[in-house]
């Protein structure tokens, strides 16, 4: 197995082109177990460590560029504010040392559907920048990145620089079972955010299909279920038959396996009862800004 340690960005994107099969690796949380067991015997490592752009963000005007590399402790101090759902994501990880090492871009290299990034970017409505030698930059919506098992978007010159991720313009929530408290991989995951600019909702699953995913029909369901009932107006209560249907469609939106960690049974179940409850969690939050909105006016 070669070393490949690049100076720069443009270095590395050389790199990327000249090897293609070669494996990045930065906090290496992900890379690192695959290799100790075997599971995967890359001819060449990539180091990005010493790019430093890689562990800068900006906080726009809208969004906020993430650096691939930044750790998941930056993001839980640093943007709290701003990305709730993916501060709320990067405390589940693992433990202190790995969220110290491990950043959402090696989330979305791996693109396991365990990943705990990934429903906290579906709900927010990411988007991630990839860069080749060659074509140069693109953003690839979130929706679109997630191809297969463990598979993504990305050309095999392409490396991951940054995410987009915009600003909350509403409360968001995320909420992961596991089969014990900490270093533990999802049995399934859940992110919700209520986006009150455009009245939408979005959702995202992870752990309980073969990629990350949304679930549509739930929202299509409670968009318009809040629209029509005057719930984004009025910032009554939602009704438990609302929210019952709502964790139904979330449910279905699942398809998950059997395995050592969960039954698909058991994973669906968790689905519908994290939506339910989150929904409660950002709705009350929603609800206690629109009565402070309305005091103050």
């Amino acid at each position: 197995m070669d070393f490949l340690r690049p100076a720069s960005w443009e270095e590395a994107l050389a790199a990327k082109a000249e090897h293609p099969t070669a494996v990045p690796i930065a906090g290496g949380t992900d890379v690192m177990v695959e290799i100790n067991f075997d599971h995967r015997r890359p001819e060449y490592l990539l180091d990005l460590n010493r790019i430093g752009d890689l562990y800068e963000w900006e906080v726009g005007e809208e969004s906020v560029r993430l650096g691939a590399s930044v750790p998941y402790t930056d993001i839980m101090q640093n943007l709290r504010a701003e990305l709730p759902g993916l501060a709320l994501a990067s405390h589940t990880v693992a433990s202190p040392q790995i969220r110290n090492r491990g950043g959402v871009g090696g989330n979305l290299g791996t693109a396991s559907p365990a990943g705990d990034a990934h429903p906290a970017l579906l709900a927010a409505g990411a988007e991630v920048e990839v860069e080749s030698a060659a074509r140069g930059t693109r953003l690839i919506p979130i929706d679109e990145f997630y191809t297969g098992v463990k598979r993504n978007a990305l050309q095999p010159d392409e490396l991951i620089r940054a995410v987009h991720v915009k600003k909350a313009d509403g409360p968001q929530q995320y909420s992961k079972v596991g089969t014990r408290n900490a270093m533990v991989i999802a049995v399934c995951a859940f992110g919700l955010a209520l986006h009150p600019e455009t009245r939408t909702v979005r959702t995202g699953i992870g752990s309980a299909a073969p990629t990350p995913v949304r679930a549509k029909a739930a929202e299509e369901f409670l968009n318009a279920a809040l629209e029509e009932g005057g719930f984004w107006d009025t910032g009554k209560i939602i009704t438990p038959s609302v929210a019952k249907q709502f964790a139904e469609l979330c449910s279905g939106a699942c398809n998950p396996i059997d395995d050592v960690r969960g039954t698909a049974s058991y994973r669906r179940h968790a689905v519908g009862v994290m939506a339910r409850r989150t929904l409660t969690w950002t709705w009350e939050s929603y609800r206690g800004n629109h009565r402070t909105t309305e005091g103050a006016a």
